[in-house]
């Protein structure tokens, strides 16, 4: 890891609204810079796309854009960011993609032109290497379509370019259910790494010809897909926030290909990015819950610098269409932060009181992302030689701080969840520092036909 001491080591500096290296877009929104800002993220009702439905998908979405900025203004927002996830069907056709992109741009252009309104697209394709198993990596003719919506997509009026990366996803599933933290290990720290950089180069270089922002990869498919498991009681709490811990060192290798944020919102580890490299972060927490339920509804909050909500659909509600009622409930919210930074140091860091001591100690999950505690895993997942060891520090540090919860009183967890805990360490304190030591470890116990060594340059 590039990184080797923190760019915030202060939990008082991890606060919402400023980073160290704010982020400043074409339209003027400056992300980091001592406001937050809502990111509205939204996508389609159950629909099939294909050539006769085109004409209803191009309406939804000038629809949620329209209706989304004219709420927003209505509110007198200082700005938005509108972030587009693509669908599968986008991205292996990218020439929908780019069209749904332009529609949206001409409306953010719009409102500014018009209103002064600044907005911005979050352009996010969705990793379509996925859906090949075992996943061709890096030789997958499915990469042409991926980079062709990312660079097409971009001169269209994609400002931030993200992904929810899956390198490694075809060994971390079946370790996920199986509790097996050594594996999760292999999947994110060794495999995860080595395809994010391969991944990020060819990002980063877009970004550059085009003008545009690189922003971030988030380990969504990694360290949600744990916490949702583990909120429908399928894996331990522990387990799940030591998976959100260990992806950071994924993660982070974007940052050190280049990226400079907003980190994308979905995969929580931005908190700890943040504090790493001292980049703007997107959140979201308690307007998440109409894409999944969670226990971190308001320490989410605590360092966003956009806030945002996880894919709505574009649905009728009482009130109006989903996206736009959306996008009012995240205005609210930062309209409530911003009022903090407006008032000085101690309104701001009572707010972010309120929000930490609302959730930390009902599950580890949040416990893990206070700022306090994200300090201390922070600074032993940059500890070590290797990603592989800078990934079993910070599970072993989380440990620790859920121990001391645990003997404080503060957190009550039940015998099953507890009784993980010894087993979890000791699992971690057999990873050698080496990478190549972990890999030799391995291999002979993972089930070789699940994915290709070729694939991530192994």
């Amino acid at each position: 890891m590039n990184y080797k001491k923190l760019i915030i080591n202060d939990p008082e500096q991890l606060i919402f609204g400023n980073a160290p290296h704010p982020v400043k877009t074409r339209r003027g929104l400056e992300i980091g810079g001592g406001q937050v800002y809502a990111e509205l993220n939204f996508t389609l009702p159950m629909m099939s796309i294909n050539d006769s439905t085109l004409p209803d998908v191009y309406r939804h979405y000038k629809d949620i854009a329209e209706g989304a900025l004219q709420r927003a203004l209505e509110l007198n927002s200082k700005g938005v960011v509108l972030e587009l996830e693509t669908l599968l069907e986008m991205t292996k056709t990218p020439s929908i993609g780019i069209e749904v992109v332009k529609i949206m741009n001409e409306i953010c252009e719009d409102y500014y032109q018009k209103h002064g309104l600044k907005s911005e697209i979050r352009l996010t394709p969705n990793d379509l290497r996925e859906f090949e198993r075992p996943a061709k990596q890096r030789t997958s003719a499915l990469l042409e379509p991926m980079m062709e919506l990312f660079e097409k997509g971009a001169l269209a009026g994609g400002d931030l370019l993200s992904i929810e990366s899956t390198g490694g996803k075809e060994v971390s599933d079946d370790a996920l259910l199986m509790c097996d933290i050594k594996t999760i290990t292999f999947a994110l720290a060794v495999l995860g790494v080595r395809d994010i950089r391969f991944l990020w180069q060819k990002i980063k270089a877009i970004a550059d010809k085009t003008g545009k922002i690189a922003g971030g990869d988030t380990a969504c498919g990694f360290g949600n897909t744990a916490m949702v498991l583990a909120e429908q009681r399928m894996i331990p709490r522990v387990f799940a926030a030591l998976v959100r811990v260990i992806s950071v060192v994924r993660s982070i290798v974007a940052i050190e290909e280049g990226a400079t944020g907003p980190h994308k919102d979905c995969g929580y580890e931005g908190i700890f990015i943040k504090a790493i490299a001292g980049i703007p972060i997107s959140m979201e927490g308690k307007t998440a819950a109409c894409a999944h339920l969670s226990p971190i509804g308001n320490i989410a909050a605590a360092a966003a610098d956009l806030w945002s909500n996880e894919s709505v659909q574009n649905i009728k509600l009482l009130a109006g269409m989903a996206p736009t009622v959306y996008m009012e409930q995240l205005e609210y919210d930062v309209r409530l932060m911003n009022e903090a930074l407006k008032q000085g140091t101690v309104p701001t860091h009572i707010l972010q009181k309120l929000l930490v001591d609302s959730d930390i100690y009902t599950d580890p999950q949040a416990l893990i992302l206070a700022p306090e505690n994200v300090i201390r895993i922070s600074k032993a997942l940059i500890h070590g030689e290797s990603y592989v060891a800078n990934a079993r520090n910070g599970a072993l540090e989380a440990i620790d701080i859920i121990e001391e919860a645990l003997q404080s009183g503060k957190m009550k967890l039940s015998e099953l969840e507890t009784g993980y805990l010894p087993i979890l360490r000791e699992e971690l304190s057999s990873i050698p520092d080496s990478e190549s030591d972990f890999i030799e470890m391995m291999l002979p116990v993972l089930d070789s036909s699940k994915f290709i060594l070729s694939e991530y340059g192994l």
